[in-house]
């Protein structure tokens, strides 16, 4: 299984957390407040059902210690709703005695009766669910009362509100939710799968630039690495001065690796987050002239005009760019059969410009010269490269242009280190 396979079966696992996390948690939610909702609508009418059979209770009076009299019973209770049904205790059943709210809806005598019992089984309340005869849903709420004693309850009042009104909303309330819930689940799916695909876009673009940094770094090997063991295997083969000049080009031809292998490097650093810009005051001037000291003329004519100039910068990462800038020079800066004539100048406000008198920059290639894998030769083009990124991190810049000797003109800007104007004591 390769690397992107795995990437990418990643993301769809992620997808996959993230739409169930999604699910589970939106579900309990929408469950969470069905339930809340039901229940505070319960609530609701057993207190407006405990206030009824509060009021009921507290006007009935008594013939004597176990027998209600319910004659103080007004004729509000008869023509109010919800519906209020006394129970009188007779041994061991009980017998309805009143039921006020005669034009409500008739509670099932069995559903009455039947949470009557508990309450005065409890000798307290309860509560239950019934039906009218017309198969309406109703609440029910049972409060028994004591005799004049106390010691037991000798009835119980029950109360019943129609609920159907407040069922029905519950319910559409319940589905609109729910239609909502599924609705955010399903859109959950493509989100995370958009999300999950922006958290490894940057793994796969890092794969893919690995790719394809390590395609261009074996083409760019391949045909070095085989002139190499060529002059290699000539020069075991001769004596003299013919086996000189094949050793000097093998020491060329590494150096040329060598050099290759650095900006390969360089470049790899840069793209891992290696490599820090380091900030110190540094002679730009200096660093220049010791770049053209250390680099082979081999023929060509490099001349360096520098005003004494200094920047903050990293010298290790400007040394690169400097060296970069030249060998582009050297190598393309000239026809194949006339040496390079290279211009330096170094300028106290921290610019740098480069110029020679080769073929000049082609058009196609002038807005691609600084991207990687980009040149006029057919190479990696990663030196042009790796000298914008690096005039980039020290806030310059690097621009390309015709030059007066009639071939490319590169300019490094760097910001030149400010000096402290003179002032009064």
């Amino acid at each position: 299984m390769t690397a992107t396979t795995r990437i990418r079966r990643l993301r769809w696992w992620l997808t996959t957390v993230f739409a169930l996390t999604s699910a589970i948690g939106l579900v309990s939610l929408t469950l969470f407040a069905i339930h809340n909702t039901d229940t505070a609508w319960r609530a609701g009418t057993d207190d407006d059902l405990s206030v009824q059979t509060a009021e009921v209770i507290s006007v009935i009076g008594f013939r004597d210690p176990t027998r209600p009299d319910l004659g103080d019973l007004v004729d509000g209770f008869d023509a109010s709703c919800p519906q209020v049904t006394v129970f009188s205790r007779a041994g061991a059943k009980l017998a309805v005695t009143r039921a006020a709210g005669v034009h409500c809806s008739r509670v099932r005598e069995a559903d009455l009766r039947a949470v009557a019992v508990a309450a005065i089984k409890d000798g307290d309340s309860a509560q239950a669910d019934g039906q009218t005869e017309d198969g309406h849903h109703v609440r029910l709420r049972a409060e028994a009362f004591p005799g004049l004693d106390g010691d037991e309850p000798v009835g119980t009042v029950v109360a019943a509100a129609d609920t159907t009104t407040d069922e029905a909303e519950h319910r559409r309330f319940s589905f609109l939710l729910s239609v909502g819930c599924a609705l955010l689940v399903l859109l959950s799916a493509p989100i995370g799968h958009l999300l999950s695909g922006r958290a490894t876009r940057p793994a796969l673009t890092a794969l893919q630039q690995q790719e394809a940094f390590l395609a261009e770094a074996a083409h760019d090997l391949r045909t070095p690495a085989a002139s190499l063991r060529t002059l290699a295997e000539i020069a075991l083969h001769q004596d003299g001065e013919d086996r000189d000049v094949a050793l000097r080009r093998t020491v060329r031809l590494a150096t040329r690796m060598g050099d290759l292998l650095d900006a390969l490097l360089t470049r790899a650093r840069l793209e891992a987050g290696v490599a820090q810009v380091c900030r110190e005051p540094l002679r730009l001037d200096q660093l220049v002239e010791a770049v053209v000291d250390d680099t082979p003329a081999d023929g060509h004519q490099i001349t360096v005009r520098a005003e004494e100039t200094v920047v903050v910068g990293d010298p290790e990462l400007l040394q690169r760019a400097v060296v970069n800038l030249l060998g582009n020079a050297l190598t393309h800066g000239h026809v194949p059969s006339r040496p390079a004539e290279v211009e330096i100048t170094v300028t106290a406000d921290g610019t740098l410009t480069l110029d020679d008198a080769g073929p000049g920059i082609p058009p196609g290639l002038a807005d691609s010269l600084f991207k990687r894998y980009h040149s006029g030769s057919g190479s990696t083009g990663l030196g042009l490269s790796i000298a914008s990124w690096i005039a980039h991190a020290h806030g310059g810049t690097l621009t390309s242009g015709p030059s007066p000797l009639g071939g490319a003109r590169f300019t490094l800007r760097i910001p030149a280190r400010q000096r402290p104007k003179p002032g009064r004591l």
